[in-house]
């Protein structure tokens, strides 16, 4: 039905409905919880990424740690293995100069030995270890006794033993006797006294 305003009255406003105070205030409430909520997680947020970073920083740190080590350790392994060839080296040359000094005062030892005999002349020696096997030719079975004796009095000779004393029947002219004995040479390293352990 369609109505005709005749008299150009305005009609009279609809009353607008009040919001209800205790609405009113449980919006406010919900609001002020939603902007505080999200406040409290953008600092926890915050708080976790920065924990996050710092933590990302220490494993990026202990990785090139971890590199840094490993390439120390190959370092060390390397100088190792070369430590080991050099004490391998000098064992061995320590070993040739002790034998090389050995040989050198064996044959000093023996020649002043044979020097302070009269009437012996040494044909042969061979030395396997510290064990020597000497042959020779003498005026004399004195002569023999005598070599042995200064062989003991040296102090660079112990345990000799005579294993063969013969005449020599090739010159019948002449008496002289084949002998051979064995005895073992002292080093000078071999002779000096242990050093006391450490207590």
């Amino acid at each position: 039905m369609i109505r005709i305003n005749l008299l150009g009255q305005k009609p009279p406003k609809k009353p607008s409905r009040a919001v209800p105070a205790g609405m009113a205030m449980t919006l406010v409430l919900l609001v002020g919880s939603l902007v505080v909520a999200g406040g409290v997680i953008w600092v926890v947020l915050n708080q976790k990424t920065k924990e996050i970073e710092a933590v990302s920083l220490r494993v990026k740190n202990l990785r090139q740690q971890i590199i840094s080590l490993q390439s120390v350790e190959a370092q060390v392994k390397s100088l190792s293995a070369q430590k080991q060839v050099l004490d391998q080296q000098y064992m061995v040359l320590d070993q040739l100069s002790k034998n090389r000094t050995g040989g050198q005062e064996l044959m000093e030892s023996l020649a002043g030995t044979v020097v302070r005999t009269d009437a012996v002349w040494l044909t042969a020696m061979e030395k396997k270890g510290g064990t020597l096997t000497l042959e020779g030719t003498a005026g004399s079975i004195n002569a023999v006794a005598n070599f042995i004796t200064e062989l003991k009095r040296s102090g660079k000779f112990g345990k000799v033993e005579i294993s063969e004393s013969r005449q020599d029947e090739r010159n019948p002219n002449v008496a002289t006797f084949l002998f051979k004995l064995t005895a073992e040479f002292v080093t000078a390293q071999s002779s000096q006294p242990a050093a006391p352990a450490k207590s």
